[in-house]
């Protein structure tokens, strides 16, 4: 532990920022006596390097793309893998494990080995791997490369060291599962077909053995033939021709009969008597013609033929076969055939794989199918067989994350312990009924709950407008409550004017979200400029949601003079603007509208959370309202804020009133640090509605308009871009004007029917206003390099319009290219600034973003003597502003006095747009924002206690003892973090975090009884920095960002958490804490459990002696090494698993274990032996062929005479 202490002399010049410090005198006044200098800050900081590493926690969410499906009938686990080679085990809720293949290939087949608590997995790049899945992270023992031949099918019989790996050759090759090494047994294609046969017979798609013996292997090749061959014998015992292809095979399990599924939808059956010809050929959805064809029918890409002891009848259970008439409209489908009963489950999603589940692992055993698991290619549900009805079980895994797109996130550790089990009470009664009785059946391994445990609650935001709380406890995810903002609205109707354009849209999309656990007030930010305020209240309600409307749009025609805004620079009415010609900007009644229109009647709200105030952003001359680009709210104020690329509003959501609608240039005042040229006016714009520019770099429009490349003339317009960026006509130019006045309207009605006039034709011909919602989890881009920017990417600016939500939407969401997340930078110019960081480069056309606000306890000037609410305001341009609040104390007062507010000047400035806001008190402790107690809105009253507000205030003067008054600011932009004394406003630390790159996100997080400020870099770096002195405590690469999605919705919390979302389906949670990382182990789950395999059931004496019993034999006489060989080492190599063979040894078991141990020690050997053996090979067959060629020659010669040589 260190002391740190800093001193304060001569700091103003080295400040960027350029902030004068007390000493040095200043304009705004001089400290008062009780307010601390620099001298007088003692913080004792705790955290070292050594409190912070980086390791992946668990990961939520259904598995993205998936491919394939294995299910262990012993230990009740189920594994799932995917297209980017991940594997995901699921069993009992809380066991939750994911595996990612280095290789990043797709896993093609999976394998369990049932009861051994190992998995076999096949991955696209022709790699057999193998699992231990005996500890809580799983890890590859063995790799086996095929190099000449490409895997298509495998096979493990139960309680057998030996797959059968079929290739697209049409071979069989033997793996010995304990040394992962082939066998010199191989089944050639060209053995397993008739020597009179011509073509190829195709790929082997399937692989098993005969239910009856063990030692046949039957093999389906894709052309439709099917081989029998006898391991013992080496030969085939017969052969299936027909003449459509075949997907897949099913035995029945007394090993008499099997099942085929076709190309043609159609269901084969064999006998084992006589293979000539099918027994059975049943169009399951296909019917005979008029002309007698057969009706065309789609494939039937899987069948599985089951037996059932209640029945006598078997279930037939096969995905597709749907005729191609009717599958036009028809969505994918399961049928189940049990006897005549013919029962089609449709199924929202296209099914990748099922699979059904027995009771047993023998397969010459009755089976008794008591469920379906089927894996879609959006969803996993799991069919309850043992009910006519077939339902479905309720599924306890967080698999609906995706259910729609999620756009935004937040992450709320240490919550208050009740919060939870409300929530959770409210949201049960919003859950969906019919689900299956029976307990969930993949009820495989062991969970417990972990000793180190604290409430945590996961948010998510989504396209179509709602918000679900998640129960994030434990490193767990189960759903809690789902909110749905589109009800607080009017659905848009066809033909209604400007609502109908939006009927295909998304235009409920969630952007951001604020919420206060402690007074359970919830704010939401939605995609058309809206904000929604919630509470929380037990009981229904019918009220009446007020609405307000902001016209937040600041141009040089908006400019009034004091006398015609009634000297209040806050508001005015509509009709003091000066007139103006018709047809020109602003005219007209379709301005000052919203996007959407509230429900203007009472509505019932059930219990949970209630919309109280909806504030909505007007379109301004025919063009939509920019996007909101930051938000806070405080409970024990009662105010509201956000802003966007024109300003900043606060909104007194307790009186239903606009405080304050300005313009950003208004709140500098007379102290703008920028000089800006006079901006041009909107009306002298609409000449040039044809004409756009779009630029990453940010200079005046005449000197662009000569070079862009990326210029867009006339309606028929013509990209230059690699892609077709449809871009917005709207707001081009992007001017920002300085308007001292400006109008709002408080619960204004829509007009409604209007025309819209030439004004909408701007945007271009059908061009809706908004577009389709693009979610975080669809911006899969690469980031292209450009000479032109630092850091290694594209546009800068389109990065970070896409990270504070002012273009995260695309109009198609099929383009998402190299350059989709940058079609809205003409549009949305909030962020469009320099990459330097000097004055004098910032463009002379720059629109100045509010991009982070915090409300808080404060000193509003130098000269305060008391801490006063306050509003901290960061901008694009990395200046900081702070606007001291007025607010009455009296509850009565407060519900009635105008609240006064205003702002006070520039603080300091920073490089890069600001971040994050955060306050310390003088020994380095967080200091919370101030928030008022819940109390239930619709309780019932008491006449004896009338309600009154409590609130709870974390004021400066009150959190420490080492200084009377003062406390530290923390601000974190981009580039830059520094640490300031208020009220002094002295720089006491100044740390610039990245030179080359940009910070994504910041938060300051507790950890380790400490506080410290977390960062995420665009360069995939997280690093973390001491407060308040801002050393570096952890810079780790962790994640290099190449997509949006991940810088979309990053966020840190307390406990050394964080968490982000790592595929459009997943999210990935992570802690940097070395206390979690070296606790996780024990809050992970076991997946293997040990548990006694089920014997076989003993057959009758009769049912035996008439070949009812499977016949076994040794698979080691055939395929070992003494009987086989050794398998060429250039057909396949075997790469040893990361886990070294120390580990190994601990880690397998039993009499696999044994012999595995035993083939270890051979090994190198072997490999040595190996070089050696293909050597004499080659010399053998050298000398065979000169054998060859010798004896040839003598008898060509040994006729001939003595003068004939």
């Amino acid at each position: 532990m260190k002391k740190f202490r800093k001193v304060l002399d001569g700091l103003s010049s080295s400040s960027p920022g350029g902030v004068a410090s007390p000493s040095c005198g200043s304009a705004a006044g001089t400290p008062t006596a009780h307010a601390p200098t620099p001298q007088d800050i003692h913080v004792q900081e705790t955290l070292v390097s050594e409190n912070f590493q980086i390791c992946k926690t668990v990961r939520h969410g259904f598995p993205y793309q998936p491919t394939c499906l294995a299910f262990d009938p012993v230990q009740k686990i189920l594994a799932i893998g995917s297209r980017t080679g991940g594997i995901r085990i699921l069993g009992r809720p809380g066991v939750d494990c994911y595996s990612q293949h280095e290789s990043g290939a797709a896993v093609l087949q999976l394998q369990f080995l049932i009861n051994e608590g190992a998995l076999v997995t096949a991955c696209a790049d022709d790699t057999l791997h193998l699992w231990n899945l005996r500890q809580r992270r799983p890890a590859i023992l063995h790799s086996l490369k095929f190099n000449r031949e490409r895997i298509t099918f495998c096979h493990l019989p139960f309680q057998s060291k030996w797959l059968y790996v079929g290739t697209e050759r049409g071979n069989t090759h033997i793996v010995n599962i304990e040394s992962f090494v082939l066998s010199g047994y191989v089944i050639m294609w060209n053995k397993a077909i008739e020597l009179a046969t011509k073509a190829h017979p195709g790929p082997v798609v399937h692989l098993s053995d005969s239910p009856k013996d063990e030692g046949k292997l039957l093999i389906g090749f894709e052309s439709g033939t099917v081989v029998q061959w006898d391991l013992r014998a080496k030969k085939v015992d017969f052969r299936i021709y027909y003449d459509e292809a075949i997907h897949s095979v099913s035995w029945h399990h007394e090993g008499k009969q099997f099942m085929c599924s076709h190309s043609d939808g159609s269901l084969t059956m064999w006998n084992l008597r006589n293979t000539a010809r099918p027994i059975q050929i049943t169009y399951p959805h296909g019917k005979i013609l008029k002309d007698g064809r057969k009706e065309s029918c789609k494939p039937i890409l899987k069948v599985e033929y089951k037996t059932s002891r209640n029945s006598s009848e078997p279930y037939v259970i096969f995905s597709g076969g749907l005729s191609y008439d009717k599958s036009g409209g028809r969505r994918p489908t399961l049928t189940i055939m049990h006897g005549k009963a013919i029962t089609v489950l449709e199924m929202d999603h296209p099914i990748v794989e099922f699979l059904v589940l027995c009771d047993t692992p023998y397969s010459n055993e009755v089976q008794d199918p008591y469920a379906v698991v089927v894996l879609l290619e959006k969803d996993f549900i799991v069919v309850d067989l043992t009910q006519s009805n077939f339902p479905i079980f309720e599924n306890p895994y967080p698999m609906d994350i995706h259910e729609s797109p999620v756009t935004c996130t937040a992450y709320f550790a240490e919550c208050p312990p009740d919060i939870i089990p409300i929530l959770y009470s409210i949201g049960a009664k919003q859950k969906k009924t019919g689900y299956s009785h029976k307990e969930w059946p993949v009820s495989g391994g062991t969970w417990t709950l972990g000793s180190q445990t604290y409430p945590e609650i996961i948010v998510t935001g989504h396209a179509d407008g709602t918000v679900k709380f998640w129960d994030a406890s434990a490193i767990t995810l189960q759903m809690l409550y789902k909110l749905k903002t589109s009800k607080v609205f009017e659905k848009p109707k066809v033909g209604e004017g400007r609502a109908g354009e939006l009927v295909e849209e998304d235009p409920y999309a969630v952007q951001m979200v604020s919420w206060c656990p402690h007074s359970r007030l919830f704010c939401v930010v939605g995609i058309s400029a809206h904000v929604i305020l919630y509470r929380f209240s037990k009981h229904d309600a019918n009220t009446q949601i007020v609405s307000l409307e902001v016209r937040l749009q600041f141009d040089s025609e908006d400019v009034i003079s004091p006398s015609e805004a009634e000297n209040n620079p806050c508001f005015s009415d509509p009709s003091s603007h000066s007139p103006q010609p018709p047809g020109s900007p602003g005219s007209g009644t379709q301005d000052s509208l919203p996007c959407l229109k509230v429900k203007n009647r009472p509505v019932r709200m059930p219990p949970g959370y209630q919309a109280e105030l909806v504030v909505q952003l007007q379109w301004v001359d025919g063009e939509p309202p920019q996007q909101i680009t930051s938000l806070d709210i405080n409970s024990a104020y009662g105010l509201l804020a956000f802003g966007n690329c024109n300003g900043l509003t606060v909104v007194d959501f307790l009186q239903k009133t606009i405080l304050m609608c300005m313009g950003t240039l208004d709140l500098y005042g007379a102290a703008d640090p920028y000089q800006r040229l006079t901006r041009s006016p909107r009306k002298n714009r609409q000449s040039t509605s044809g004409l756009t520019e779009l630029s990453d770099n940010q200079v005046s429009m005449d000197m662009e308009r000569s070079k862009s490349p990326t210029s867009v003339k006339g309606p028929g317009r013509k990209l230059s871009l690699p892609t077709d960026l449809k871009t917005d006509l709207d707001h081009v130019n992007g001017h920002c004007t300085s308007p001292t006045s400006q109008p709002c309207s408080v619960g204004k009605p829509r007009i409604t029917g209007v025309p819209e006039g030439p004004r909408l034709t701007r945007r271009g011909p059908g061009r809706p206003p908004f577009r389709k919602a693009q979610s975080a989890a669809c911006m899969e881009i690469s980031l292209p390099v450009s000479s032109h920017t630092e850091g290694g990417y594209a546009s800068r600016r389109a990065m970070l319009q896409q990270l504070h939500g002012v273009s995260m939407y695309s109009h198609d969401e099929h383009h998402t290219t190299s350059y989709n997340w940058s079609e809205r930078e003409s549009r949305e110019n909030s962020f469009s600034r320099s990459r330097s960081s000097s004055v004098s480069s910032i463009d002379r056309d720059t629109k100045e973003s509010v991009t982070t606000l915090q409300f808080g306890e404060s000193y509003g000037r130098k000269g305060d003597a008391l801490p006063t609410a306050c509003l901290w305001v960061g901008t694009s341009l990395g200046v900081v502003l702070l606007l001291p609040i007025s607010i009455p104390t009296e509850e009565e007062e407060r519900m009635e006095e105008p609240i006064t507010m205003g702002p006070s000047g520039t603080v300091l400035m920073l490089k890069g747009s600001v971040l994050r806001f955060a306050f310390l008190d003088c020994g380095g402790a967080l200091i919370q924002s101030p928030y008022e107690v819940w109390r239930d809105p619709n309780g019932p009253e008491d006449p004896d206690r009338p309600r009154r507000r409590k609130l709870v205030n974390f004021s400066p003067s009150s959190s420490q003892e080492a200084c009377s008054d003062g406390h530290l600011a923390v601000v974190c932009s981009e580039k830059q973090a520094k640490v300031i004394l208020m009220p002094t406003q002295a720089v006491l630390f100044t740390h610039n975090i990245t030179e080359s790159s940009f910070l994504l996100r910041a938060d300051v997080v507790s950890v380790c009884n400490s506080v410290c400020l977390a960062c995420f870099c665009a360069n995939g770096h997280i690093m973390t920095l001491s407060l308040p002195s801002l050393r570096p405590l952890m810079d780790i690469n962790y994640l290099p960002l190449t997509d949006l999605r991940i810088a979309r919705t990053f966020v840190f919390t307390n406990g050394g958490q964080a968490l982000y979302l790592s595929s459009p389906t997943e999210i990935q949670r992570l802690t940097y804490s070395q206390e979690m990382t070296d606790n996780l182990q024990d809050m992970l789950g076991e997946l293997f459990t040990p548990i006694e395999t089920p014997e076989a059931q003993n057959k009758g004496f009769l049912k035996g002696f008439f070949g009812g019993n499977a016949q076994t034999f040794d698979r080691e006489e055939l395929f070992g090494e003494a009987a086989a060989g050794k398998a060429s080492r250039s057909l396949a190599q075997h790469i040893p698993g990361p886990m070294g063979l120390e580990n190994m040894k601990t880690a397998a078991g039993g009499v696999v274990g044994d012999l595995a141990r035993a083939r270890i020690a051979l090994d190198q050997r072997g490999e040595r032996l190996g070089e050696l053996e293909e050597r004499t090979a080659l010399m053998m067959n050298s000398a065979e062929t000169f054998s060859t060629h010798a004896h040839q020659v003598m008898l060509k010669q040994k006729d001939k005479k003595w003068y004939q040589l």
